[in-house]
């Protein structure tokens, strides 16, 4: 690619740059929790729409996707699970294809009087956007929709199919990028814009969530002793399972990207539910578990252990040996993937095109780096033969309160990512 190019796409973007923002705060102010993504997928199809690509819209069916691979259980239904790809078909087609993935669910806000302002009327101040979801990772989706557009402002279109996807699910399960490849959309490689900091993610996490349940004998407070208190009885249930945690991240257990860090793999009771009354011995409880696992590591190896670890706690209790708690699993059921382990000449190649397109919008060499959360990379890794690179803007207290997105390093990353497109896909007059 010519420098002459380079530099109108570089320049493309901060012409643009001012709408980009206003479409950000604007996708921002809708508050795509899960169960409630529809408005913001609305103004996503708008916007591809208006653009010329092709749309495609769709309710998730757990039908269609529950024996793939990658498949993590739901308890509640898809009524209303909706995803939304755009379509560039490249006339000339002598590029290579490109997939530009980003999810638009977000986590919840959380108490409101825990903010400075209010999450869903985004804010910038002094170079940051506030808002629930603008760091992760609706700045990601409009880097993607933006990049795309300075290819546009020079007069040019992707010389090989570009799929933009919108998808649900991210947060707890990854089914929205799973229904992706199984309606039958595949490239020669994924970018999918996460707030990494503009660093290349070379390895994640994967992550399993589980209920347990655990049910004791109710009696009246007076007489607590003849009752079985189903909440305290989870406390060892806990103790057990951190001790698990322990295990699992020892050296030995740490696979080569994750051989410097202590604690990667980190488990987190995320909810509890329990008991009906003050003065009565609860006759229940039920609380979510977050388990990370290690790339490689075998999922159905992890849950066995988990359940042992559970059980033999239980036994160790007067009233629980004879009544065991219930193990559930719902939401993530997902595999660790590292790009680092794809050896094939398409990862090398997009890797090296994304190194080089960073380094000319920044003058600095890409970062690499092993995270310890997941993301949806590793559908396209694992099963679609597809190497997913995972580079985004820097974002903080995301899924926290005040969670914001460095405005200046979307910019990075826009321009990175039209550098990208253009190298990798190749380029076409409209």
């Amino acid at each position: 690619m010519q420098d002459t190019l380079e530099n109108r796409l570089l320049t493309a973007v901060d012409a643009a740059f001012d709408k980009q923002i206003a479409f950000l705060s604007e996708l921002t102010f809708h508050p795509s929790i899960r169960g409630e993504e529809q408005s913001a997928q609305d103004f996503m199809a708008g916007e591809l729409a208006q653009r010329g690509y092709a749309l495609d819209r769709w309710q998730i069916d757990v039908a269609d996707i529950q024996h793939l691979p990658g498949f993590s259980p739901v308890l509640a239904p898809y009524d209303d699970a909706v995803n939304v790809v755009g379509t560039h078909r490249s006339t000339a087609a002598t590029g290579r294809s490109l997939i530009l993935n980003g999810h638009i669910d977000v986590v919840p806000a959380g108490p409101l009087d825990m903010w400075d302002s209010p999450p869903f009327e985004p804010r910038i101040d002094d170079g940051w956007l506030y808002g629930r979801g603008g760091g992760d990772m609706k700045a990601g989706l409009a880097s993607n929709l933006f990049a795309l557009d300075a290819l546009n402002a020079c007069g040019l279109a992707p010389a090989a199919d570009v799929f933009y996807q919108s998808v649900v699910e991210e947060e707890c399960t990854g089914n929205g990028a799973l229904a992706c490849l199984a309606r039958g959309y595949k490239a020669d490689a994924a970018l999918i814009p996460e707030p990494f900091a503009e660093h290349l993610v070379t390895a994640q996490l994967g992550v399993i969530w589980f209920q347990v349940h655990l049910k004791g004998r109710p009696t009246h407070v007076a007489y607590a002793g003849s009752g079985a208190n189903a909440i305290e009885a989870a406390i060892p249930l806990i103790s057990a399972l951190h001790e698990m945690e322990h295990r699992w991240n020892a050296a030995e257990n740490r696979p080569d990207d994750y051989a410097h860090m202590e604690h990667a793999l980190n488990l987190n009771v995320g909810k509890f539910e329990g008991g009906d009354w003050t003065s009565s011995v609860p006759a229940w409880s039920t609380f979510d578990v977050r388990m990370a696992i290690f790339p490689g590591q075998s999922i159905d190896a992890a849950k066995a252990e988990i359940e042992q670890v559970i059980l033999n706690a239980a036994r160790s209790n007067d009233f629980l040996r004879n009544s065991l708690p219930e193990i559930v699993y719902h939401g993530f059921n997902a595999e660790g993937y590292a790009l680092s382990k794809d050896s094939s000449a398409k990862a090398a190649s997009a890797i090296s095109a994304l190194d080089q397109a960073h380094k000319t919008t920044t003058g600095e060499a890409l970062v690499r780096e092993a995270i310890t959360a997941t993301t949806d990379a590793r559908f396209f890794g694992l099963y679609a033969d597809t190497p997913a690179l995972v580079y985004g803007p820097r974002a903080e207290a995301i899924h926290g309160f005040n969670e914001r997105v460095d405005l200046e390093s979307m910019r990075r990353v826009t321009k990175a990512t039209a550098l990208f497109i253009a190298d990798w896909c190749g380029t076409e007059e409209l």
